[in-house]
Order: C-alpha cells, then sequence, then structure tokens
C-alpha cells in the first residue's frame, strides 16, 4: 500500500505522524511510504533519516495527498486540503468533527474519504491507547507550562507552584480526572502543589487513589463545588472530554468572579471546544490572553512542544493500526478489529459515527466490523 505522511499544518505543530522507526516497519513489510519533506524536522528526524528507513522523500503536499491511499497525521488535513483528498482514501489523525463547521464537514463528506479518528479508537472497556498516550503527555506538560505562567513575567501572580519553606505552595485545581487530569496530578504532586481534582463520575475519582498517592483531595463536580474549588485555585486546568462530542461548558463567565485576580487557566479541552464559556484557541506563539483578570491559556497541540518525545509515542500508539490497515485493507482491517472500527466517523464519504451525526443532523450507518 502507498502510505502518505504530510507535514502538519497547524501553525507550531512540531509533532510528525511516523517516527522513521514507524516507516521502516512498513517499508520492511513491503509497503510504500511517502514523506513530505522536512516534515520531521522539528522532531529531530531529518530528510536523511527517512531515507534510511526507506522512505521516498516528496516536495509538495498535493504530491502526498494525491500518490498515498493511507494518510496518516497527527491533526486531520485543515479544510483548505478537502480539495487534494482522493475518494476511497484512508485518512488517519486526529479530527476532532463534532466541533468543525458545517460546511467544512459537507466538503469533507463530499470527498469520499474514510476519515478515522484516532481519539475515537478505543476498546470495549474505552481505553483508547492513542489518545491516552498524548493526553500523558498533555498533563506532565501542563503543570510544567502552567508553573511558568504563575510567575510575574508571563502574567501570573507571582507563585512558586511548591512553594519553599514557610509559605505554601500554589492551590492547582484539576476539572477531569481522566487520563489527562490524572497525569497532571502526579505531576504537580512531585512539585510539591496542593491539588483537587473534580469529576462528575465518582468512579472515575476512585481510579484517581490507584493511580496518584497522597497529597490531593477530590471532589464530586457539581456546580457548588466547581465555584468553591475555583475560589480559592491559584492554576486551573480543564481536562474534561466526553468521548465523541464537544467538550461540556462546566465553567460560565459569571463563575470567573469567583476567582482571585490573576488566576491561571489552562483549558485543555478546547480542541474540543474547550469547557469554559470564555475559552477561545490560541497558540504556542502568541498562548494567552485575559479575561476579566483571569489570564487563560488554550492551546490544542501542547504535546507539540515536546514533538520527539511526543512523536515516539503517537508512533508506538497506532504503528499497530496502521500495520493491519496497510496489510489487510481498511474493510477487512476493520471487521478484524473492533476498537479501530469505532474510530471511523466518516466511511467513503459516508457519516459512521453517531455523535458527530448528531453535531451535523445528519443520518449515519455504522462502519464495518462496527455494526455489531
Amino acid at each position: 500500500m502507498d502510505i502518505g505522511i504530510p507535514r502538519e499544518a497547524r501553525p507550531r505543530e512540531h509533532r510528525v505522524a511516523l517516527a522513521p522507526s514507524g516507516v521502516r516497519t512498513l517499508v520492511q513489510q513491503g509497503h510504500r511510504v511517502w514523506v513530505e519533506s522536512d516534515a520531521g524536522l522539528d522532531a529531530g528526524h531529518p530528510n536523511a533519516a527517512y531515507e534510511s528507513a526507506g522512505a521516498e522523500i516528496a516536495y509538495s503536499r498535493e504530491e502526498i495527498l494525491g500518490r498515498a491511499k493511507l494518510v496518516v497525521t497527527v491533526y486531520a488535513p485543515l479544510a483548505r486540503d478537502y480539495g487534494l483528498l482522493q475518494k476511497d482514501q484512508v485518512v488517519f489523525g486526529f479530527w476532532a468533527l463534532p466541533a468543525t463547521r458545517p460546511e467544512d464537514f459537507r466538503a469533507l463528506t463530499e470527498s469520499g474519504v474514510t476519515a478515522v479518528g484516532i481519539e475515537a479508537i478505543e476498546d470495549e472497556d474505552g481505553h483508547a491507547p492513542v489518545r491516552t498516550s498524548m493526553s500523558e503527555i498533555a498533563g506532565s506538560l501542563a503543570v510544567t507550562v502552567g508553573s511558568g505562567l504563575l510567575l510575574n513575567e508571563y502574567g501570573g501572580k507571582g507563585i512558586l507552584l511548591g512553594g519553599v519553606a514557610g509559605v505554601p505552595p500554589a492551590h492547582f485545581v484539576v476539572l477531569g480526572a481522566g487520563v489527562l487530569g490524572r497525569a497532571a496530578a502526579r505531576a504537580a504532586l512531585g512539585l510539591g502543589a496542593q491539588v483537587t481534582l473534580l469529576d462528575r463520575s465518582v468512579a472515575h475519582l476512585r481510579e484517581v487513589g490507584r493511580e496518584v498517592h497522597g497529597g490531593y483531595t477530590t471532589m464530586l463536580a457539581t456546580r457548588p463545588n466547581i465555584e468553591m474549588a475555583l475560589s480559592f485555585a491559584d492554576l486551573v486546568l480543564g481536562a474534561v472530554a466526553v468521548s465523541g462530542q464537544r467538550a461540556p461548558v462546566i465553567v460560565t463567565r459569571d463563575m470567573l468572579k469567583k476567582m482571585k485576580p490573576r488566576t491561571v487557566v489552562m483549558d485543555l479541552s478546547i480542541d474540543m471546544g474547550g469547557c469554559f464559556e470564555t475559552s477561545r484557541p490560541t497558540t504556542l506563539a502568541s498562548p494567552t490572553y485575559e479575561v476579566d483578570g483571569i489570564l487563560h491559556m488554550c492551546v490544542p497541540n501542547l504535546p507539540s512542544v515536546a514533538a520527539r518525545t511526543a512523536t515516539k509515542a503517537f508512533t508506538n500508539a497506532t504503528l499497530p493500526y496502521l500495520q493491519t490497515i496497510a496489510e489487510q485493507g481498511i474493510d477487512d482491517a476493520l471487521r478484524a478489529h473492533p476498537d479501530l472500527a469505532r474510530g471511523v466517523l466518516l466511511y467513503r464519504g459516508r457519516c459512521a459515527n453517531e455523535e458527530v451525526a448528531r453535531s451535523f443532523d445528519v443520518e449515519w450507518q455504522p462502519a464495518p466490523g462496527a455494526e455489531e
């Protein structure tokens, strides 16, 4: 199979969809891999590394998207690229379709592609290997970046996250006790912060106890509890996610009034619309803005700042699925692997996901393998 790896099109996106080690594996199995020139440069993988792995270098996005039967990306192509996509092509990446514009969704369906949303690939128990790998990195980075934003030079109130002898540490509030939230809690506790996690699921809060040890508080995410937590927070992480759906807004603008001035808010649910009413996407070049005295940071691709680590983790998580698709073809691969089938958002241009269909008020039909 011809497999294409384009350069990521989003601003300041430094990751690449496959490291040279993943390319080598596919080439050794008899597949042709095309890598757009300098696609891996920011992640520490120059063209020569891909050529040594057996890939062919392409010098335009048009060439990559025109040749490949399977396109592998971190973030799916932007709407401006939809006209370059081929009928019956498989495009593998983070799509976040419920948060896209209706006109862009229509254009995508008209292209006839099969869109596999790696954020939606999960087994019967809800384990999502690709989403988990990126969430773990994002959680750790949220503490690294957030601790910097608390400092005066970056707009914060001048607080050291872990405090010092005789001076209490910062209060770190995490909204959402999923993989991202738990990873952030572990990292923050390691630096000495006071950590409070809130979630709507008591079961999720129990899982915290199995993964995070000591020094934290858990609360059910009711509105009164959220307001209470916001009132004493110095740093707030929005890590709310509902699989396949837009993130619910759980913090309104009025609730910001209960927060201390110059509190830092990091909404990492922003790739699915954000969980703060006042959130809007920002970039690594200009990551913050202020609303009512509260500093907001809403970068959707935060793992990109650790591009080499994130690329390797992404490759580890996606490679088994790519091997299956390349060896068996998309239809047989979906029938053989229900977890992969759950990730299909569009099948040959037709909506194949109930949540996406609900978002755009269209009919849907499950892809092969997801019909049972």
